[in-house]
């Protein structure tokens, strides 16, 4: 296999692998409803909180790898307001949310007609490289805060 290649796949492995940590899917798998608002006391935020906070980002650097109109969004909205999901399929669809758009940039990992190592025309330097190791780092770091999340409401085996 040649190293573009290689790379190309590796960087489709880590935007979902759990060599080194849970994987997303895992992480997320049966937190109960009644939970998923809860913030522990000491922390700022809920399972809830975290969800939204990763797919958002997530999907605010897939609309920035592709999108030449793209504008970044204020601090703010990075992160949801409340503790608890909006609506009874809030957390199911902020899910199917999170997983298409894994899956988009997982396309745009292996899609050979892009440079990886090339700035985003958009962009202020970065590279499309950067933005999927910047992703997959990101996500990895929060996923670790829902199992800490989870150890502390005892529902992590």
């Amino acid at each position: 296999m040649n190293q573009d290649k290689m790379l190309r796949s590796h960087l489709q492995k880590i935007l979902e692998w759990e060599d080194a940590h849970i994987a997303f899917d895992n992480a997320v798998d049966a937190i109960p409803p009644k939970l998923r608002g809860v913030q522990p006391q000491g922390l700022p935020y809920s399972p809830w909180q975290i969800l939204e906070h990763i797919r958002i980002c997530q999907n605010d650097i897939l609309d920035f790898c592709r999108n030449p109109e793209y504008r970044e969004l204020q601090m703010q909205k990075y992160w949801p307001k409340t503790a608890a999901p909006p609506t009874s399929k809030a957390w199911d669809e902020s899910i199917a949310a999170f997983r298409k758009d894994r899956d988009a940039l997982k396309t745009l990992a292996s899609d050979p007609d892009i440079d990886l190592f090339a700035g985003i025309p958009h962009g202020t330097g970065q590279t499309y490289l950067r933005e999927l190791l910047l992703v997959s780092d990101h996500n990895a770091y929060h996923i670790a805060d829902i199992i800490a999340l989870r150890r502390i409401l005892g529902i992590w085996k």
